[in-house]
């Protein structure tokens, strides 16, 4: 870890350790953005991630897939700092312990979390969802007077864009097909200008047209953003994947390519099948 207490020190909430800093050297041509080292979760004698390591580069979609088991929801829980390892090391950029921050002042870092199931204000529009989800002062006097100044609508318009339901606007989220709940949720994530964005399982329960469109959507957020999606369906998987990392029994069993992974006699006895 290229790091320094003087560098924790300028990070609010990140409180300041005189125990050495382990270096860690990584190739000139990556940028992690995120470090899991040899993380371990443990729930009554079952490892659900047993020595966990796995880097997330800067602006990359990564591809998680793996039976059921494999470790996919603990993996994104250490991360938003839902569930404690028993050990390990989790490092968001070169210098914030994740370790060291709770839930809330994790998503504040810029780590994000899009669960299955949509969860959006169904009686609220579109366009007043994402202007609920705007980074600003919640506090209850700035937010009954606060007026949206001409910034921020355009903040809103260029999410109500890149999720594809500008044509949906004044619609109540409640009337919204399940896609486009889904698209929305990911808008309002975006609407908190996040550097990581988890995704879990996407397209479940799309029809093809809104698997294929939020394919598109996720594609459009690579460079952007780190975007780490964990998916079982293995057709959008292709239609998206970079580089594919496979976790079976709590630990990264390979990852690389999409034919390199689909190809790999382990990953064909244990997930994919004959």
């Amino acid at each position: 870890m290229i790091a320094a207490n003087a560098a924790k020190a300028e990070i609010p909430g990140t409180p300041v350790h005189d125990e050495p800093v382990t270096e860690r050297r990584f190739e000139p041509a990556h940028k992690p953005i995120l470090y899991l080292e040899e993380v371990t979760v443990s729930f009554d004698g079952f490892r659900a991630l047993n020595a966990l390591t796995l880097y997330i580069d800067e602006g990359e979609l990564r591809c998680i897939i793996g039976p059921n088991g494999a470790g996919k929801t603990t993996m994104m829980d250490v991360i938003t700092g839902k569930t404690r390892p028993d050990k390990g090391t989790i490092y968001f950029g070169q210098t914030l312990d994740l370790l060291t921050l709770d839930e809330p002042a994790i998503a504040e870092a810029g780590i994000c979390r899009k669960f299955q199931k949509p969860s959006v204000f169904e009686k609220q529009t579109a366009f007043e969802n994402l202007e609920l989800a705007m980074r600003t002062d919640k506090g209850v006097w700035p937010t009954l007077f606060a007026r949206l100044t001409g910034e921020q609508r355009d903040a809103i318009h260029e999410v109500l864009e890149t999720v594809g339901l500008t044509a949906h606007r004044d619609r109540r989220a409640g009337e919204l097909s399940h896609g486009q709940k889904q698209w929305l949720e990911i808008g309002m994530l975006l609407m908190q200008e996040p550097k990581v964005l988890l995704v879990d399982e996407p397209v479940a329960g799309m029809t093809h047209q809104e698997t294929e469109r939020t394919a598109e959507l996720l594609l459009s957020l690579e460079g952007k953003h780190s975007v780490v999606v964990v998916e079982h369906d293995m057709e959008f998987v292709r239609s998206i994947a970079r580089k594919v990392t496979v976790l079976h029994e709590g630990s990264v069993l390979t990852e690389g390519r999409m034919d390199e992974v689909q190809n790999d006699p382990r990953v064909i006895e244990v997930y994919l099948g004959a």
